[in-house]
């Protein structure tokens, strides 16, 4: 029996591993800039932003205290539930603090909205949000997330950190998964 590679079940690369460092560079130089000497809390959606948060963390130029939340709404499928649960809260206390939320991708929405509102109701100084990608025509505009690193059609992309069914994390592109992987 033959063992397909990751690599075999990409259609196409999106980004590329160096496009990618790029991006992140000047999305951690703007946090930068808009932090001033501030010590921002930056708060990782795991697992699927972990690639990108540890990234953007290397790119800041001023103090961070890092923090994790572990939300799910897609379960081991290709479609978010539309519920979004909360797997493991932050450690850190919020309250009067500067909050950056780190995330993989928007795409209904939902998990961002959710962790919004939670966030909110433990009165932080403010709440940043920042995306790596963003299916921009999957949500309604209202979501707009305060920075994006790409926005990106209506497909079901992997790597860097984003994965189906836990597979295809450890990829360092971003590649668009041919339809019957997930199908």
């Amino acid at each position: 029996m033959l063992i397909r590679t990751p690599e075999q079940d990409i259609e196409r690369v999106l980004y590329t591993e160096k496009a990618i460092a790029a991006r992140v560079e000047q999305l951690g130089a703007e946090l930068t800039a808009k932090l001033g000497d501030q010590r921002p809390v930056l708060v990782c959606v795991l697992k699927g932003a972990s690639f990108f948060y540890i990234d953007l963390c290397r790119c800041m130029n001023c103090p961070i205290d890092m923090d994790f939340i572990a939300v799910s709404s897609y379960g081991a499928g290709a479609r978010s539930t539309g519920v979004v649960r909360l797997i493991k809260d932050l450690d850190n206390n919020i309250t009067g603090r500067h909050v950056i939320i780190v995330e993989d991708i928007i795409d209904s929405g939902l998990t961002m909205q959710y962790l919004k509102q939670l966030f909110a109701a433990r009165d932080p100084a403010s709440v940043t949000t920042i995306s790596f990608l963003d299916k921009a025509g999957c949500h309604d505009a209202s979501l707009k997330t305060d920075l994006v690193g790409f926005e990106i059609g209506n497909e079901f992309v992997v790597g860097y950190g984003l994965d189906y069914a836990n597979y295809y994390r450890n990829l360092p592109y971003i590649g668009v998964l041919r339809p019957e992987c997930y199908n």
